[in-house]
């Protein structure tokens, strides 16, 4: 079979409950009221909608909290976070980014099955090896260019 017949489908159904909602990302948070069965994943890339989210969701017993984005995104974010909401670094350290592991992922259902992988492995408390970090493999790549 070559690489173009094979096809990727990704769909993440909660156990008890589907639910759309038309709320801020923030709202949306805070309505969910997350426990510690939940994870949170920023997708937007925009911080005016991200940021709000993930402070609340870092406040919050999620299991996992991530967002999507570059590395220099990932400073930034962590930057605000800490500067203009007052998070410490306790809080920022359980926060994800660049949301994912390093499988090679170029397409939207590739990041996903990445992201789930991250997810799985923090719920199931499997510490992963730093070569599967996004960041590190994206610097080690980014040192041996400038070399």
């Amino acid at each position: 079979m070559s690489q173009s017949e094979v096809g990727t489908e990704v769909s993440v159904r909660p156990p008890t409950r589907t639910s759309t909602t038309r709320a801020m990302p923030d709202d949306a948070v805070a309505a969910l009221m997350p426990d510690e069965r939940t994870a949170v994943v920023a997708l937007t890339h925009d911080p005016k909608l991200d940021d709000l989210a993930l402070m609340d969701a870092l406040r919050t017993p999620a299991f996992y909290v991530g967002a999507l984005g570059s590395r220099s995104n990932d400073t930034q974010r962590r930057a605000r976070l800490k500067e203009h909401f007052g998070l410490g670094d306790s809080e920022l350290a359980r926060l994800k980014g660049p949301a994912g592991i390093f499988i090679g992922s170029r397409t939207p259902p590739e990041i996903a099955i990445s992201i789930l992988a991250q997810i799985i492995s923090v719920k199931n408390k499997v510490e992963l090896p730093p070569q599967l970090s996004i960041a590190r493999v994206k610097d080690d790549a980014s040192q041996a260019c400038s070399v």
